[in-house]
């Protein structure tokens, strides 16, 4: 026998141990949380270098194959409690999406889509069963996985300064190298904690008609969500028009004692 017909076996042995209902087991909601929190979650968020990926989605309990699952699904992981795997940890479920295949740097970031999170259900020697408690999408064979944590919301300041002219960071993309946003929806900033951006710090978004005498036409507003050394996200507050990949985000900085 090969090690995954065993390593099936064992497996199958400890779904024989529970009741026939577990192999789809009921939607683990967490309790209260806030929409803001949950789309928070699901946000994406730039890599500048290939993150580490050993734990990874490896398959399914069903009579069939699949390579997408959904919430109440239990999955395989490919590790287990000689990696340190343990009965209810949780786990987001992530993709590394690379534009164009480039090498992907800090001059060419990647996106990370977060696809939904799971909770540890069974253990063994070398992999896991996991339920899949909330999707932020698909959530899909291959995908890698990091330490849950629910995120903080940033408190959004009140004030309402100018925003910074002549310094202005670039729109990139967003989950599944989307290139075109509205309001409510999340993307990445090339700029962050390196040009002094906070979680909660506000912005006014900006497109170049490429109009001679023109100004630049003002697209709406947005708010930095989570913040990295050199990049941010942020999610749409205001929308006047779609904003794209390319418009340019001014800040709107911290007011000075005094300042108007």
């Amino acid at each position: 026998m090969t090690s995954r017909m065993i390593a099936g076996g064992l497996l199958t042995g400890i779904l024989i141990a529970v009741p026939a209902t577990a192999q789809r087991s009921p939607v683990a909601v967490p309790a209260n949380l806030p929409p803001g929190v949950m789309a928070l979650a699901c946000a994406p968020y730039a890599a500048l270098s290939v993150p580490e990926m050993p734990l990874r989605v490896t398959g399914g309990q069903a009579a069939i194959v699949r390579q997408n699952y959904a919430p109440g699904d239990l999955i395989t992981i490919n590790a287990g409690s000689q990696n340190g795997i343990e009965v209810g940890q949780e786990f987001y479920t992530r993709q590394l999406q690379i534009l164009h295949k480039r090498a992907v740097s800090a001059d060419t970031p990647a996106t990370v889509r977060t696809t939904g999170w799971l909770r540890v259900y069974a253990v063994d020697d070398e992999m896991s069963l996991a339920t899949v408690t909330h999707a932020c999408g698909e959530i899909a064979v291959g995908d890698y996985l990091e330490p849950f944590v629910l995120p903080t919301l940033p408190v959004i300041s009140t004030d309402r300064t100018k925003p910074e002219r002549d310094n202005y960071g670039r729109v990139l993309t967003g989950s599944d190298n989307r290139r075109v946003f509205g309001r409510g929806d999340h993307f990445l900033l090339d700029r962050g904690a390196d040009y002094g951006i906070t979680p909660g710090a506000q912005f006014v978004l900006y497109r170049d008609k490429q109009v001679d005498g023109n100004f630049l036409y003002d697209l709406g507003e947005a708010v930095a969500v989570s913040v990295a050394e050199n990049t941010a996200t942020l999610q749409v507050t205001v929308s006047r028009d779609a904003i794209m990949a390319g418009d340019y985000v001014a800040i709107r900085p911290p007011r000075e004692d005094g300042a108007n």
